[in-house]
């Protein structure tokens, strides 16, 4: 079904609309899922930071034990490195664990029972390493005995490790939101690229068909054209050449008609002279002198007669032209019957039914046809090829064999052309069109005839949407070629339209 101009650009907006609808969810829904990432890519880096200073606080508080533990094992100075550095470090970490305590979901009770474990466990050192620079190894070694320095370091263990645990978890938990929301994101990409590309595609499936439907139509409009120009062209020639029938025909009924006319009007004149002798003889009665008498007399048995005579001759040639007229309207009036003809059929029916004339003095007839069917009148086409096969025979060399040859062939634009070739006694050039003319014949006319058989034969082509043409010489035989259309109907449906 063609594509309307309506329905092409309804199609098209509809497609732009869902294609824009398309790509503007695409954009809400990937800016929703990028805020989403980055939110919790935040959240990664906060837990991250939080197990960091959990990890970096839990070290300096060991650093700070091993620290002190070594410095009282070895009571050198030098092993209280690590637990200066240690201490240094510690109100820094300590805070910035305070300030990333919320991305560990860490209450400020834990927070606070964490700060006093490290204090605790940071003044448990101080005291000991005290006591031993004082010279109290021992004390210091009794101090660090009693356990409330392990105590404290436990305490503070076990919440750095609650949190380190909990940062895990959170971590993971994040990372696994990230990566789903970058999924989701991947997936509303590539969805919404597939459905705008299906948009795309209609778009351009629709706009290649209706660019499609419009080149046919503008190359059908233009063949349209071209076959309505040589369609003007052959009904332009087709009036050309009925109308120069017509002028014929005016001339015809004017000319040839009038002459009999002409004839009767004479003669009636003629019986009205020849009258004037008889009534003088009747007027003059028994005193008519023998010179009366003669002329009566000659005017009943010579001047009567042959005025009558001219006169019935003349209303018979009269008739039979008004008969041929009528004969030629007739068949312009026949409705004709399309249907399948086989020619070679037709052609061998035709040479069949005039054998035995052709065939004498040796003469024949010859179908040269290839299998080829039209669809035409089936009535015309015998009437035009048994009037042309006659004539063949009619008008034969009496120099020598009559031989008539009947083809037919197909031409490239699909017409069919019938040649029927004799080798008779020939028309000169001059003639070629006045033997298609009503009551018109050509060379000597020894052979009986009113002429009208070719213009019947013409009328009959036309009728049948084709021509008849003639080539000829004088004593070198005659060709008559047919050219009709291979279906009838077209012609008539075109004629109609």
């Amino acid at each position: 079904m063609p594509i309307s101009p309506t329905h092409f650009l309804r199609s098209n907006l509809l497609l732009l609309a869902g294609g824009a609808i398309a790509l503007l969810v695409i954009v809400i829904a990937a800016f929703w899922l990028t805020r989403a990432s980055e939110r919790q890519f935040d959240e990664v880096v906060a837990v991250r930071e939080t197990r960091s200073a959990t990890a970096d606080l839990l070290s300096l508080a060991q650093d700070a034990e091993t620290g002190q533990r070594g410095y009282l094992l070895s009571r050198d100075a030098a092993y209280l490195g690590p637990y200066t550095d240690a201490v240094a470090k510690f109100e820094s970490t300590l805070q910035r664990v305070k300030a990333s305590a919320g991305a560990a979901e860490l209450t400020q009770a834990e927070v606070a029972r964490l700060e006093s474990a490290l204090r605790g466990k940071l003044a448990e050192l101080a005291e000991t390493i005290a006591l031993a620079q004082r010279g109290g190894w021992d004390d210091a070694i009794a101090a660090l005995r009693q356990g409330s320095g392990r105590n404290f370091m436990d305490e503070a263990r076990a919440g750095l490790g609650k949190i380190i645990a909990q940062s895990e978890q959170r971590l993971r938990r994040a990372i696994a939101d990230q990566e789903s929301a970058s999924a989701r994101l991947r997936w509303t990409i590539v969805l919404g690229a597939l459905v705008i590309l299906l948009f795309a595609a209609a778009a351009f499936w629709t706009i290649a068909r209706y660019t499609r439907e419009i080149i046919l139509a503008r190359t059908e409009v233009a063949a349209l054209n071209i076959g309505l120009e040589a369609r003007v062209q052959q009904r332009t020639e087709a009036l050309t050449r009925a109308n120069e029938e017509i002028q014929r025909f005016a001339y015809i009924v004017t000319h040839d008609l009038r002459a009999p006319l002409v004839n009767i009007m004479g003669f009636t004149s003629e019986l009205e002279a020849t009258a004037a002798p008889i009534k003088a003889y009747f007027d003059a009665g028994e005193a008519a002198t023998p010179a009366v008498l003669d002329e009566a007399r000659t005017a009943v048995d010579v001047d009567l007669p042959e005025a009558i005579g001219f006169i019935r001759s003349s209303t018979r040639k009269m008739d039979g032209l008004i008969n041929a007229i009528l004969k030629i309207s007739r068949e312009g009036k026949r409705v004709l019957r399309a249907e399948a003809i086989d020619l070679q059929s037709a052609l061998d029916a035709a040479a069949a039914a005039v054998h035995h004339q052709a065939n004498e003095n040796g003469g024949g007839i010859t179908v040269d046809c290839p299998p080829l069917k039209i669809r035409s009148d089936r009535l015309s086409m015998e009437q035009v090829l048994g009037n042309l096969l006659d004539n063949a025979i009619k008008y034969r060399s009496p120099n020598r064999e009559l031989k008539v040859v009947m083809r037919a062939k197909r031409e490239k634009s699909g017409w069919v052309v019938i040649d029927i070739e004799d080798n008779g006694r020939g028309i000169a050039s001059t003639d070629h069109e006045r033997i298609f003319e009503l009551f018109r014949r050509s060379g000597a006319q020894d052979k009986p005839g009113e002429g009208i058989g070719l213009a019947h034969v013409r009328t009959i082509v036309r009728n049948l949407g084709g021509d008849i043409t003639v080539r000829s010489e004088l004593d070198a035989g005659t060709t008559f070629s047919i050219l009709l259309p291979p279906d009838l109907s077209a012609v008539q449906r075109s004629a109609i339209t």
